[in-house]
C-alpha cells in the first residue's frame, strides 16, 4: 500500500520541496533535514496522490481531512522549537505525516484523530515509514489526552473557534502549544505556559479544517 520509502523517482521532488521552503524563509536544519528525510508521498493515499506529492499546496486525504502544505508542517514545528526528548501532543493526526516529522526531530510523539478510518491509516504509514514508536489514539481532541500529559508541546493541525482549555491544562511548566484559532478567517496561535502563568500570541494567518468534537 505504501511502497519502499527512500524512491529515488521522489529525490529530487523533495529538494525542489526545501528551495521552496527556504525561500518561505525556513533557516533551522534540523527541520529542513527532518522535512527531507520524511517520505510525504507516502503518507499521501494513494487514491489522492498527485505527481506533485511535494508540491507547496495541501492534498486531499479523504474524509473531508487534507495533508498540510509543507511549507506549514515546517512553520509549525519550528514555532513549536521541537527539541530530542520533548513529548509532544498532536491533534488532528490525518495521515500521520505532521507526527512523523515530529518524531523525525527526536520528539516522542502521542496523536489524537477523531476519525477511526484515518487512525489506522495513520498508524499503517508511520510504521512503514520508520516511526511505529508513535502512538495514535482515536478520541476528541479538544480533551487532550489527560493520561499522558503533561507535554512539553501540543500541536493542533485543525482549527479550533478558541482555545481549548483541556489543552492549556496539558502544557508542562515551559511548555507551548500552537494552533490555528478561529473560523473565518484564523490565525496561528502560540500559547505558553509559565507555572500557573499563560501567555499566548497570533501568528500567521492559514486556513485548516475545524476541529470537531466528539467521534465522528
Amino acid at each position: 500500500m505504501f511502497g519502499r520509502v527512500g524512491n529515488e523517482d521522489w529525490a529530487d521532488a523533495r529538494e525542489r520541496m526545501l528551495d521552496t521552503l527556504r525561500w518561505h524563509g525556513i533557516r533551522d536544519e534540523r527541520i529542513l533535514a527532518a522535512m527531507r528525510a520524511v517520505p510525504r508521498h507516502r503518507f499521501i493515499p494513494a487514491l489522492y496522490r498527485l505527481d506533485d506529492a511535494y508540491g507547496d499546496h495541501p492534498c486531499s486525504i479523504g474524509h473531508g481531512q487534507t495533508i498540510s502544505q509543507p511549507f506549514i508542517v515546517a512553520y509549525m514545528s519550528a514555532l513549536l522549537e521541537v527539541r530530542p526528548g520533548m513529548r509532544v501532543l498532536e491533534v488532528g493526526t490525518g495521515c500521520g505525516y505532521q507526527a512523523a516529522v515530529l518524531a523525525e526531530l527526536g520528539a516522542q510523539v502521542f496523536t489524537l484523530e477523531r476519525v477511526a478510518a484515518l487512525a489506522a491509516y495513520a498508524r499503517e504509514a508511520l510504521a512503514a515509514c520508520g516511526y511505529g514508536a508513535v502512538q495514535v489514539r482515536v478520541a476528541d481532541g479538544y480533551l487532550g489526552w489527560p493520561e499522558e500529559a503533561p507535554f512539553d508541546g501540543i500541536l493542533a493541525a485543525c482549527a479550533a473557534p478558541a482555545v481549548p482549555e483541556a489543552l492549556v491544562a496539558q502544557l508542562a511548566d515551559g511548555g507551548r502549544l500552537v494552533l490555528p484559532v478561529g473560523t473565518e478567517p484564523q490565525q496561528l496561535v502560540v500559547v505558553r505556559r509559565y507555572g500557573q502563568r499563560i501567555e499566548q500570541h497570533g501568528d500567521l494567518w492559514v486556513r485548516f479544517v475545524p476541529m470537531v468534537p466528539g467521534p465522528p
